[in-house]
């Protein structure tokens, strides 16, 4: 994958939430819950908490722009007092990269006070917007996970629960989303009726929790009940766990960018391994497109795993062709081509005795610009390797997302308007092929699919 000071496709969120039983605070489990899912967005991130044996309408939060390791102090994590919490990484597609933006978002209103993180991209944001601005709805954000929030709120207003008017609200918007909200005695998860974003249950002694994945319940101590459904809607209280499948449908469109590269190795989506997926996908590479050469390596990180699985299936052995720095700051997408590539070079560095004299199957999981994979062969081959077969773990990019995967503009996209060939010669690679659209299904495991940034059919209506 192209990242960091070069090029990234980039995810949305991810959400974290724990009811306590026992009393204990609970900022410190969402702290853990979203340190282990920081790759899902490093811009800003935030945690609100709820004591469910105070003054009801009390919810207490902090946020900040940054990491969650520079966000939280043990100062501030220890003013967080409360044994329900709700926490939230971002990455911003909708609404610009400032604190305002932060989430979870906090607001009081007639009936007390309501906390929301939202992972997700909502289809109809604009015209709910507007709907909700001309009955006197005031907007302090500019995402339209407050859109949501204004929903739930106007709902509420004449809901006997909060849990009903989160229903009803969930029957107005459109698009992706995984939802964790907290108001003052309940905990609440929602997800998408597609099941284009993940969310899963956990359990940890006398509490139960929420997250985008399974390995921020580890990271929490706790282990994986089950995925919420798509379409369910589940609340937890001091009674335990119920779920509402109103909104529950046949149809059920996973991303599959989860699979290729945003979810952690160590986390499980709606059953699918995503280590195993992984691997799987190198495996229908090496069977469509084997290459004659010495050696298999994966582009660090995201391509090892692919790397490993084309390894396997093609019976060339598998090694390591670079070497990470994993000391570098955090650079954001550079403005020029220069920088790009010095990034590159700050990042990665090859290990020429490694490939010096070798034929090379170098594995990633996306070609986006073209600029990195095109250093990086570059680098080998200044390094000794005789060739370089590069093979991509996803289909050319050839359309946008509108659910929350931010990928780039159409001339951004090199795949859009140059062919396989094209970019083979662009790059300097021997040969150069990508997964194919009908192989995304084997890497899944079967799930139905949204793979509408390859092939163009969107599961649902997208604005023109």
């Amino acid at each position: 994958m192209e990242q960091n000071g070069y090029c990234k496709i980039k995810e949305a969120c991810g959400v974290f939430g724990i009811y306590d039983f026992s009393g204990n605070d609970a900022a410190p489990s969402v702290y853990y819950g979203l340190s282990a899912l920081q790759h899902r967005g490093q811009e800003s991130c935030g945690i609100a908490v709820s004591d469910t044996a105070g003054p009801r309408g009390n919810i207490n939060f902090h946020k900040g722009m940054g990491l969650v390791s520079e966000v939280f102090k043990e100062e501030s994590l220890r003013a967080l007092h409360g044994n329900l919490g709700i926490g939230h990484v971002r990455y911003s597609t909708t609404g610009a990269a400032e604190l305002s933006n932060a989430q979870p978002l906090v607001l009081s209103y007639i009936k007390g006070t309501l906390a929301l993180a939202h992972n997700g991209n909502l289809v109809n944001a604009d015209a709910l917007r507007d709907r909700l601005a001309k009955t006197g709805a005031i907007f302090h954000t500019t995402t339209d996970s407050e859109v949501i929030a204004h929903c739930i709120v106007r709902e509420r207003l004449h809901s006997e629960t909060v849990e009903e008017a989160v229903q009803k609200a969930a029957g107005m918007i459109r698009g992706s989303y995984a939802l964790v909200i907290a108001s003052p005695r309940k905990l609440i998860g929602v997800r998408d009726p597609l099941g284009l974003k993940p969310l899963c249950l956990g359990r940890r002694d006398n509490a139960y929790l929420l997250a985008s994945e399974s390995c921020a319940l580890q990271s929490a101590g706790a282990e994986f009940v089950r995925d919420i459904l798509p379409g369910e809607i589940v609340t937890i209280t001091r009674e335990g766990v119920s779920s509402d499948c109103t909104l529950c449908q046949g149809k059920k469109a996973h991303c599959i960018f989860e699979y290729i590269y945003f979810a952690r190795l160590d986390s499980t989506l709606d059953g699918v391994d995503i280590y195993d997926a992984r691997l799987r996908a190198g495996a229908a590479l090496a069977r469509s497109y084997p290459a004659d050469a010495d050696l298999v390596c994966g582009v660090p990180d995201s391509g090892i795993p692919a790397a490993l699985g084309y390894a396997r299936a093609s019976g060339i052995p598998f090694g390591s062709a670079f070497y990470k720095n994993s000391y570098v700051g955090r650079t954001f997408i550079k403005p020029t081509q220069e920088e790009r590539v010095s990034s590159v070079r700050m990042k990665l560095s090859v290990l020429k005795s490694a490939v010096a004299g070798k034929r090379l199957v170098l594995v990633d999981d996306s070609i986006v610009r073209g600029t990195t994979i095109a250093r990086l062969i570059h680098m080998l081959k200044e390094a000794g390797a005789r060739s370089v077969h590069v093979r991509i773990s996803s289909p050319p990019f050839l359309y946008p997302c509108y659910f929350g995967t931010d990928v780039p503009s159409h001339q951004q996209l090199i795949a859009s308007s140059h062919s396989a060939e094209e970019i083979r010669a662009i790059t300097g690679a021997d040969s150069l092929a990508y997964m194919k659209l009908e192989d995304l299904s084997y890497m899944a495991d079967g799930l139905p699919l949204c793979r509408a940034c390859f092939d163009g059919q969107y599961p649902m209506e997208v604005p023109k």
